[in-house]
């Protein structure tokens, strides 16, 4: 799409949404785009952290923004790419994220560690009773967050976009499959991962301290490959993992977009699908949409 609205004049550049392709070297299991991509078409926030380091969506707010004010002082169009639907609404939504703090962040999760999510809960309900009251006892990494912004802040209030874009003129295109076509495609996305040397990947990282970055160890695919080498489970089972817990995550993710009415959906497999695209930005370029 990008290569296209080039050509007709309006030059494009791709802004990275995605947690997890901001990583060194995670490239195989997030599909990081390749040089020739990246030749082809300038991308943005694209293995610029160390697996070490910590990303949040604070951060992401602030990069993918700062990117995206950049194209538009050049006079080139933001194409904002990947991501879960609340790092996307964090970006190209008005939403106060709550401050993060490494640190804190990780004393709490050092706790969760060794007490566990319940125990944690309990400490949440103490200090506030609220928000204890709109986690559940079992989701350790939410409770953790809250602790977080409560030491941070006083107190812990989630923040729900209204609808009201950072920029007006966004347009938000989605893609969609049939559950089926879906489900097989991440089937076999993990297993060309394995083919691609998934396993050698994490160890490579594992040398250089994934297992210290509180976020990329998360990630699907090396999470499991890192209960893998750690005896936990066989490598088959591993594989079977990611692909259970991947489909999971998509249709988490997919839920949450279909709550957005202001997103145009197209159908990922329509041989046309780049020709309507190109057409239905272009048409926004030009200014003639209805009111």
């Amino acid at each position: 799409m990008c290569v296209r609205l080039g050509r007709e004049g309006h030059p494009a550049e791709i802004i990275n949404t995605d947690s997890m392709v901001v990583y060194r070297g995670m490239d195989i299991g997030t599909a990081t785009p390749t040089l020739s991509e990246q030749r082809a078409v300038k991308h943005h926030l694209v293995s610029i952290r160390d697996v070490t380091e910590p990303f949040s969506i604070v951060g992401m707010q602030t990069l993918a923004r700062q990117a995206t004010d950049d194209c538009l002082s050049r006079g080139v169009i933001p194409v904002l790419v990947g991501g879960s639907a609340l790092y996307t609404k964090a970006v190209i939504d008005e939403m106060a994220v709550p401050p993060t703090d490494p640190k804190v962040r990780a004393r709490w999760q050092k706790r969760l560690d060794a007490e566990g999510p319940e125990a944690l809960h309990e400490e949440l309900a103490r200090r506030d009773p609220r928000a204890a009251e709109s986690i559940l006892p079992g989701n350790g990494r939410r409770i953790v967050r809250a602790l977080e912004v409560i030491e941070l802040t006083g107190s812990f209030a989630a923040t729900i976009p209204d609808g009201t874009y950072h920029w007006p003129a966004t347009v938000q295109i989605g893609l969609e499959l049939p559950r089926e076509d879906m489900d097989r495609r991440i089937e076999q996305r993990v297993d060309q991962m394995w083919d691609d040397g998934l396993v050698d990947e994490v160890r490579a990282l594992d040398d250089v301290g994934l297992r210290d970055g509180l976020t990329a160890r998360r990630a699907l695919g090396y999470r499991q490959v890192l209960e893998f080498l750690d005896g936990d489970y066989d490598e088959d089972e591993a594989r079977r993992r990611t692909v259970t817990a991947t489909r999971r995550f998509a249709r988490k993710q997919l839920m949450w977009y279909r709550r957005d009415e202001r997103i145009e959906w197209f159908n990922a497999l329509d041989p046309d699908l780049d020709d309507k695209v190109v057409t239905r930005v272009l048409t926004a370029l030009s200014g003639d949409e209805e009111d």
